[in-house]
């Protein structure tokens, strides 16, 4: 059995403007994705080469454009969209996509809300 290497990103920060209600339609709101990639390091590792694992930096850079793209109603559906960006990577063979919504409208207090996805090539 051959098991996969993880790489992680943790709190990429972007404002976009998904919500159900007018208010973050328009305002918008700081949120925050975190990543763990799946998939095998080792050819990148044996010959050093970038080329033959991901680049986070990119894949940073594409989810925030995610965040800060169009807007959706649901963090379901942009969790859905940010997996789908990453799993456009080749070598990437599953995602897990945290997003966090610490300004959702919520009327009592509370730290946070998330939705965490996994999803898969196959």
């Amino acid at each position: 059995m051959i098991r996969v290497d993880r790489v992680a990103l943790r709190g990429l920060k972007a404002r976009g403007h998904h919500g159900v209600f007018p208010r973050e339609r328009e305002e918008g709101q700081t949120f925050i994705v975190d990543l763990v990639l799946s998939l095998d390091t080792r050819p990148a590792a044996a010959d050093d080469d970038l080329a033959k694992t991901v680049h986070y930096g990119v894949v940073a850079e594409e989810v925030v454009a995610v965040v800060e793209g169009e807007p959706v109603d649901l963090i379901e559906t942009l969790a859905e969209r940010i997996a789908r960006t990453c799993l456009k990577h080749d070598g990437v063979q599953e995602v897990e996509v945290v997003v966090h919504k610490p300004d959702a409208p919520i009327t009592v207090p509370f730290d946070d809300v998330t939705i965490t996805i996994t999803r898969s090539r196959v």
